[in-house]
């Protein structure tokens, strides 16, 4: 009769200690097409706009704050029309608040693959970023559009700093996004939290008013904590006569990369 002790052991290896494996990545680099263009399909499945939904949200919101805050209230826009000026925030915050909220019920919405079969977790918050992006890429189109009507001129040499805004912004996604979508896991509670968290988070951040409107220091330091600020103020330097707080956007530039790292590792923890 075999003893216990002549039983094989078998050691299951927990993987790369790297945050991100890029090399396991590009291998199921596949599954990153697979489920962005089927979360795309299932979004604007049965609707009859389809894609253009992508484009009349923000119009909508552009319409309401511009006829509210630029007309009404007259807040200021750093010397250009108050509806480009929103519109420019609300490109990069929509892209944030809909790729944070997708990534953060990845996990949970998938659950029934990700029991199935093995592939790098990761993928499926990344690709519900990818899924915003998708939109983003069709109201930038409109955008464009809009400084065209507008007449309004733009600085071509700074013009690198669109896409720099761009990568800020998802940076600032994917951080919160792969941390709560590992708290989701464990506690449906946050679930709840999002929306609530993504609005608090929307006024904190200058996408409706210039940060210059706030003529506290302290309040201006509070509102650069926010990831999506340097996102948003570098976006609007191809387009504005204003220089921004280097410091400020420093601030908010280091906080995207350590929400970034933060998410990351728990991401991969748990």
């Amino acid at each position: 009769m075999q003893s216990l002790s002549d039983n094989p052991e078998y050691t299951i290896d927990s993987g790369s200690r790297q945050l991100m494996n890029m090399g396991e990545l590009w291998k199921y680099r596949e599954l990153f097409y697979f489920f962005t263009w089927r979360d795309i399909k299932i979004k604007y499945k049965q609707t009859v706009l389809g894609f253009l939904w992508a484009i009349i949200q923000p119009v909508l919101m552009m319409a309401i704050f511009t006829l509210f805050f630029g007309h009404a209230l007259n807040v200021p826009s750093q010397n250009i029309p108050y509806p480009v000026f929103v519109f420019s925030g609300l490109l990069l915050w929509n892209l944030y608040s809909t790729g944070l909220s997708s990534s953060a019920n990845s996990m949970v919405s998938n659950s029934h693959i990700i029991k199935k079969i093995y592939f790098p977790r990761l993928i499926v918050p990344v690709s519900s970023v990818l899924v915003a992006l998708f939109d983003f890429v069709m109201a930038l189109c409109l955008f464009i559009v809009l400084l065209i009507y507008y007449q309004q001129a733009v600085d071509l040499s700074a013009l690198w700093l669109w896409p720099t805004g761009i990568l800020i912004t998802l940076i600032a996604t994917l951080g919160p996004g792969t941390w709560i979508a590992a708290l989701n896991v464990k506690y449906r509670d946050f679930r709840y939290v999002i929306p609530f968290l993504i609005q608090v988070l929307f006024f904190l951040t200058p996408v409706i008013y210039p940060i210059g409107m706030l003529e506290h220091e302290i309040l201006q330091y509070i509102v650069a904590i926010s990831p999506m600020y340097a996102a948003i103020e570098l976006f609007r330097i191809p387009i504005v006569n204003e220089s921004p707080d280097l410091l400020l956007i420093g601030i908010s530039a280091i906080s995207s990369i350590l929400f970034l790292i933060g998410g990351l590792f728990y991401f991969k923890k748990n």
